[in-house]
């Protein structure tokens, strides 16, 4: 099992009051590309935040290669799964216990690549290059997850020929799907889908 994310929650409240909260369960069992798309502020960044461990969840873990990365080093985590953005900005979260006390990651390279709003430049070939990148990411053992937020046709063009599987965040609600066709036949995901920004 690549990755595992178990009754996972997020909560965010200000002055006691919930002012969002991310729930997601799923599994890859296998090497694949993923596409992840959901509206802006749906929590397509913080499931990702999660997954690389980068921020504490409420509840519920997640396993990377069978290791909960919320108990490993965190200065090893991206040799578990790592975090690619778009702004190249890491942000900063609290964390509760020091490296001293927590495990030592098993693998040397990461296993799962969260790739978050990769900027698709029409010019040079870049699309190509990167689209070959996740698939030898694919070929050689890994999970590939790609979060865009499509602002062109194309956009979804390339998910389309790249991704096998499919997630929608929408509101902090996470739906899997196991293609384009199904993530198309989603009332709230055709919406989505038929009016890039």
């Amino acid at each position: 099992m690549l990755l595992s994310v178990e009754n996972l929650v997020k909560e965010y409240r200000h002055r006691f009051k919930l002012t969002f909260r991310l729930e997601a369960d799923f599994r890859v069992e296998k090497p694949e590309i993923v596409g992840v798309m959901g509206p802006n502020g749906s929590g397509k960044t913080t499931l990702f935040e999660l997954i690389t461990g980068s921020n504490l969840p409420t509840a519920g873990r997640v396993l990377c290669c069978g290791q909960d990365i919320h108990r490993v080093k965190a200065s090893g985590r991206d040799r578990l799964a790592i975090h690619y953005h778009q702004s190249y900005q890491v942000r900063r979260f609290r964390r509760l216990r020091p490296d001293f006390l927590l495990e030592a990651p098993r693998g040397d390279y990461p296993m799962v690549h969260l790739f978050d709003e990769p900027q698709f430049n029409t010019q040079d070939g870049y699309i190509g290059f990167m689209l070959d990148f996740f698939r030898r990411l694919k070929g050689e053992g890994r999970a590939v997850l790609v979060c865009l937020h499509p602002t062109e046709r194309y956009h979804l063009e390339i998910l389309r020929e790249v991704c096998e599987r499919f997630i929608f965040v929408d509101r902090g609600r996470i739906s899997v799907y196991p293609d384009y066709d199904a993530l198309e036949a989603d009332a709230t995901a055709a919406s989505y889908l038929g009016q890039p920004a």
